[in-house]
């Protein structure tokens, strides 16, 4: 379906995940939602009928985590069905060597300050894995050669994803600096809602 209405393109990063709970680095590893982030991905549903659409396109990781968040979401809106891309550009980004440890006994291993410049800095990898850097130069090309082309066509398309490869695409969308960037946090189960406008524009919505 193609609307005449000026389209939305809505971010989510997926619900709580068991690792989310345990407070453990997850990059590419691959637990499931915990009871807590499927009822989000249901709240961040409620929060996206108000735009009162039908969505066109659903765009997905690799990782189970956001496919379900996004499984959920379409359900709850009764737009189960929709086609659904998924692919390994919208991962989490690569926590290398971190995955699966305690974030509180990394910093009691390798100090505060070490884990603060892995976990925020845009361009330092952790051991073994991705820098912000690193998973913008996946995620933003992604975006523009296979997300975009559907907004420039009037179509509403929902990305759900995870929280490093959502900072990159809003970093690139709003064109935030470093120091900008560096310090968005995007929570789980939180919509993030733009319109697309003839002029290649994003605007973010206040429906949030």
């Amino acid at each position: 379906m193609i609307s005449n209405e000026v389209p939305y393109l809505v971010l989510v990063r997926h619900g709580q995940s068991e690792w989310n709970q345990r407070n453990l680095f997850t990059g590419w590893k691959n637990p499931p939602l915990t009871k807590q982030g499927e009822e989000e991905a249901i709240r961040a549903a409620e929060k996206i009928s108000r735009l009162g659409i039908h969505f066109d396109m659903h765009f997905t990781s690799k990782l189970i985590r956001a496919q379900k968040t996004g499984e959920l979401i379409l359900k709850e809106l009764d737009q189960v069905g929709l086609k659904t891309i998924e692919d390994a550009a919208l991962n989490e980004r690569n926590y290398g060597d971190l995955a699966g440890l305690n974030k509180d006994e990394s910093r009691e291993k390798w100090g505060e300050e070490q884990v603060k410049i892995w976990r925020r800095s845009f361009d330092v990898p952790p051991p073994g894995g991705e820098s912000l850097k690193d998973t913008a130069e996946r995620v933003i090309p992604f975006f523009t050669n296979d997300i975009e082309p559907h907004l420039f066509q009037n179509r509403h398309v929902i990305v759900c994803a995870h929280g490093n490869s959502l900072r990159a695409l809003v970093m690139h969308i709003e064109k935030l600096s470093l120091e900008e960037i560096v310090k968005l946090e995007i929570g789980t189960g939180e919509p993030i809602i733009f319109r697309f406008k003839n002029d290649g524009v994003f605007v973010r919505s206040s429906d949030r």
